[in-house]
């Protein structure tokens, strides 16, 4: 079986070299069809993966030694169990979907082999991180897949824009992953191990050990361990305040915005504390941390949402709320309900990223909002399965999305931990701006009157070329993942909601202490998903989702003057919002400007004074003033030659004399 665990990662690995370094010589349709070939191939052995977990089989072990010192080895190890198999599942079959997508998306693009191998690379980079046993192994991936996001932000390389916003994921991930190294550091110097299995076994006799950072000063090991591996988990998960990049990421491909910025990638933050739950279960500070940070995020993200214009933007702001639910989760140390969330999540989102890249492509590459409007007539496939991944996103009954943000919900009103009010406010509020910015979307794209008759042929792609004619369906190769993204979409919540969270499925994968009950709570409020979603129809969350729904449908359809109205009235709001909470500015005033400040500061002083001022132009100088001295002795009188003799040799006698 250890063969079979290889070829996950290693299929697509190899789909994107060939993509890569051989894609002119073997052309378009090859390049891409050895890519999806390849992802195909790890979706299969992943699903022969999961049936052989089911029957039993679990593996952890070392597969390759990459480097030993002292006592300390570094290796390639594997770790599959229930947790593993379903993040092998979600990363193989969104990627598929996506590469499929592509060929429609892309079809015209000069970097069509490029952008193949790119995405193919990615899914070897993100499979290496879910099979990983150990923490160096993790590491690697985690990097692995940021500098393919980076790649992937600036796919289009000449627009400022998309350079701009590679670099800000880059530096603001390198932010959460320096805290993630140093928390990785500390494992090691304190457990003398990097192996997943060592340390949790190691954790609980480590529960009372402190640390002194600052004289005077004592904190509990495994509590900075675990706050320092979150920091990492905020980065990459955008999480309040290193949320920044992701919206900026946009500016990438949409097929790139479906696989990395909803499903995957950002999700790898999550993963990580689930599959950390040994150690985060032995600090209460860590988890109230976490689900503070959740709640704030699911909160003020979602506000962000409701002005945005470009379609693809509502769906970024979209992500961070939903990334905030299941961090949320996450600090209620409800992680069976967090990867619950991943996975549905993973199924509607990229579902509303390819769609909105569908419309896109029906716009003729224009993304406004504004400039859109009863596209139902015009794209069927596209309005149905869009409206499947909303409905699924606000939580409607029985679709996939229900299941789980309500399951988060329920979890966080048991928790007992500092925060958990505030959090438990901070979700349910979310689900009424999440129906509002929602449908806001839905009903400006595809309902009402149609807007963008004075703008067609006045539409641009993302290489300036203009394009006219009606809004049309997009082909197939765009259409199929959106159908069969739709159907997990629906069903898949209720298919699975018993197993994973009320059965035994993540058994010896997630660690919960007996001290945080609020799974075994829920458990006993579960009677089956059916008389799950009847009874939703009388809780608050419905009907606050209900209400988004129909105030987005009265504001936007039935008097479109009232948003603009409030608009004007609120000035100071909207502008705040509109502002992104002024973090961009303080960001770059601080910290860049800071950085640019002190990079003049060691020029001025470092450069310009100190080496060219004093080492360089100062020797010149010195020297320049001792020859002048010297100088003064060479007068060219012989007599003043001879006297000097005269002297030196009285000097060197009355010297020999004296010795």
């Amino acid at each position: 079986m250890q063969k079979l665990y290889l070829l996950v990662p290693l299929a697509p690995l190899a789909g994107a070299l060939i993509a890569g370094l051989f894609g002119r010589m073997i052309g378009r349709s090859a390049s891409h069809w050895v890519t999806i070939l390849s992802v195909a191939i790890s979706f299969i052995a992943s699903v022969v993966i999961f049936r052989d977990v089911l029957a039993g089989h679990t593996f952890n072990g070392s597969v390759y030694t990459w480097l030993t010192t002292g006592e300390t080895r570094f290796e390639v190890g594997f770790l599959i169990d229930r947790l593993t198999v379903l993040m092998m599942l979600v990363v193989t079959f969104v990627s598929l979907m996506v590469h499929i997508y592509t060929i429609g998306y892309m079809a015209d693009d000069p970097g069509y082999q490029r952008f193949f191998s790119y995405i193919s690379l990615f899914t070897f980079a993100m499979l290496m991180l879910v099979m990983s046993n150990n923490f160096v192994q993790l590491f690697f991936g985690w990097e692995a897949v940021g500098v393919v996001s980076y790649l992937l932000i600036g796919f289009w390389y000449t627009r400022p824009t998309a350079i701009y916003a590679n670099l800000k994921a880059f530096l603001v991930n390198r932010v959460g992953d320096f805290g993630f190294l140093l928390g990785i550091g500390l494992v090691l110097a304190n457990f003398g191990t990097l192996d997943y299995a060592s340390v949790f076994a190691q954790a609980p006799g480590m529960a009372g050990h402190t640390i002194t950072l600052i004289e005077g000063q004592t904190w509990s090991l495994l509590t900075l361990i675990c706050i320092l591996l979150f920091v990492g988990a905020m980065g990459k998960s955008a999480q309040f305040p290193l949320h920044v990049w992701l919206p900026d990421s946009m500016e990438g491909p949409t097929p790139i915005s479906a696989l990395i910025h909803a499903a995957t990638m950002v999700t790898a933050g999550i993963f990580m504390v689930a599959r950390m739950s040994p150690l985060f279960e032995l600090s209460d500070t860590a988890l109230s941390v976490v689900m503070v940070i959740g709640a704030i995020t699911v909160l003020f993200m979602g506000f962000l949402g409701v002005i945005q214009n470009d379609i693809k933007r509502v769906v970024a702001y979209s992500t961070l709320s939903q990334l905030g639910y299941m961090t949320v989760a996450l600090g209620a140390s409800a992680y069976s309900v967090a990867i619950f969330h991943l996975m549905t999540h993973a199924f509607f989102k990229a579902l509303l990223f390819l769609a909105a890249g569908s419309v896109i492509i029906g716009m003729h590459h224009d993304q406004d909002i504004r400039h859109m409007g009863g596209l139902r007539k015009y794209m069927p496939i596209t309005w149905i399965t869009s409206l499947i991944g909303s409905l699924a996103l606000i939580g409607t009954p029985f679709f996939a999305g229900f299941y789980s943000k309500d399951s988060i919900i329920e979890a966080v009103s048991l928790s007992h931990l500092p925060g958990s009010g505030f959090a438990y406010f901070a979700v349910v509020a979310g689900v009424f701006v999440t129906a509002f910015y929602s449908f806001r979307m839905y009903f400006l794209v595809f309902h009402g009157r149609e807007r963008f008759p004075a703008h067609a042929g006045h539409g641009h792609d993302e290489h300036g070329h203009g394009h006219g004619g009606k809004p049309h369906e997009s082909p197939w190769v765009v259409t199929l993942p959106l159908i069969m993204l739709a159907i997990p979409s629906l069903v898949i919540g209720y298919l699975t909601i018993q197993p994973m969270l009320f059965g035994d499925y993540f058994n010896g994968a997630i660690h919960i202490a007996h001290n945080h009950p609020a799974m075994e709570e829920l458990a006993t409020e579960f009677h089956g998903a059916f008389a799950m979603a009847i009874h939703a129809l009388t809780t608050l969350p419905f009907w606050l989702a209900v209400s988004g729904v129909v105030v987005s449908w009265f504001f936007y359809l039935k008097r479109p003057d009232i948003p603009e109205m409030l608009k004007n009235r609120f000035s100071l709001i909207y502008g705040i919002l509109e502002r992104k909470y002024g973090f961009d500015e303080f960001n770059d005033w601080f910290f860049a400007g800071g950085a640019r400040a002190l990079g003049r500061g060691l020029w001025k002083v470092g450069d310009v004074t100190l080496i060219d001022g004093l080492m360089v132009n100062g020797t010149a100088r010195l020297v320049g003033r001792f020859s002048a001295l010297i100088r003064q002795l060479q007068t060219g009188y012989i007599y003043h030659y001879a006297f000097a003799m005269i002297i030196g040799v009285f000097v060197l006698m009355t010297w020999f004399v004296k010795g």
